[in-house]
């Protein structure tokens, strides 16, 4: 028997070599003989964990990749509020007033004027200051006092307001009664003693001639805008009473203290005093002394029905 050596490592490597060589060759072989069956790779998706409560609705975006999306977290669903609803109606109310403030149709043009006789529509509008302005703005009480300030002719006012721009305005205008000249100047005077500038021409006015500023009238105690009387009520009746008994072409004149008189053509003056009371009976009186005088043949210088019950006359010097 031959005895056996023992096996080198370089000689074992090769053996080992070649054994393996030998089962890649086999496998090989085998594996060309199986069918082929399909095997499904694994879908790669790229997915983002939103931080939100998983309620939340995802929106897939797909990439152009195979196999690949991305999924997104919908925007969170809002439910309205209490603060919403007011944010909301703040803004529709801005938007609302914005427009009722600048459209035209809500623009006043110009206001109806009724009752002025003397005065222009033109006029009273420009007092007013009115136009253009939005119905929403529009004041009546201002606008009231405005034209009694401006206009001391007025005894009254009233203004209406109506949709979408309409503004009607109703006035009243003094009557002149008096024609009061002073300073070289003069102005019309109505029943109540209210002096104001004269427009136009009135008829049946008396005039009445005076170089002092007469004492005033008390102010109403009734209308707030009514100026100060600038003589009394009943010194205008005293003067329209005795204004009937006034020889023609002749003006009346008053005196600070006599009152009311003339010049009368016969040559002398006569007063009768500032008071509507008695001022007929003053007249008889006037008349019955004149007549009595005449009869006598005496022509005084001055006679004086201040004092219906003292009535005298006196010559000249």
């Amino acid at each position: 028997m031959s005895e056996k050596r023992p096996v080198s490592r370089s000689d074992e490597v090769r053996q080992r070599r070649t054994r393996e060589q030998a089962k890649r060759q086999r496998q090989a072989s085998e594996r060309a003989y199986r069918p082929q069956s399909h095997v499904k790779q694994p879908s790669r998706t790229l997915r983002l964990v939103s931080a939100r409560p998983r309620t939340d609705r995802r929106y897939n975006i797909a990439l152009g990749l195979p196999q690949t999306s991305l999924h997104f977290p919908t925007m969170p669903r809002v439910k309205p509020g209490w603060r919403m609803a007011s944010l909301g109606l703040i803004v529709l109310l801005g938007v609302a007033l914005y427009l009722l403030w600048n459209l035209p149709y809500f623009s006043v043009t110009e206001a109806q004027v009724t009752g002025a006789a003397r005065l222009s529509p033109q006029e009273i509008n420009a007092a007013m200051g009115v136009s253009g302005q939005p119905i929403f703005g529009v004041r009546p009480e201002e606008i009231v006092t405005r034209l009694r300030l401006a206009y001391p002719e007025l005894s009254s006012a009233v203004v209406t307001v109506g949709w979408p721009n309409q503004v009607q305005v109703q006035v009243v205008e003094r009557q002149p009664v008096l024609l009061w000249q002073q300073d070289n100047g003069y102005t019309w005077i109505d029943a109540s003693g209210v002096a104001f500038r004269p427009r136009g021409d009135v008829s049946g006015l008396v005039p009445v001639m005076s170089s002092v500023t007469p004492p005033p009238g008390a102010p109403s105690l009734t209308d707030p805008f009514s100026p100060t009387p600038y003589l009394s009520p009943d010194m205008v009746k005293a003067a329209q009473t005795l204004s009937t008994s006034l020889p023609a072409g002749v003006t009346m004149i008053y005196d600070p203290k006599n009152g009311f008189g003339w010049n009368d053509p016969q040559g002398w003056q006569v007063y009768f005093g500032s008071a509507s009371k008695d001022m007929t009976l003053k007249v008889h009186v006037y008349q019955s002394l004149v007549a009595s005088l005449s009869a006598r043949g005496v022509i005084p210088a001055f006679i004086s029905v201040v004092h219906v019950d003292a009535p005298y006359y006196r010559m000249a010097k």
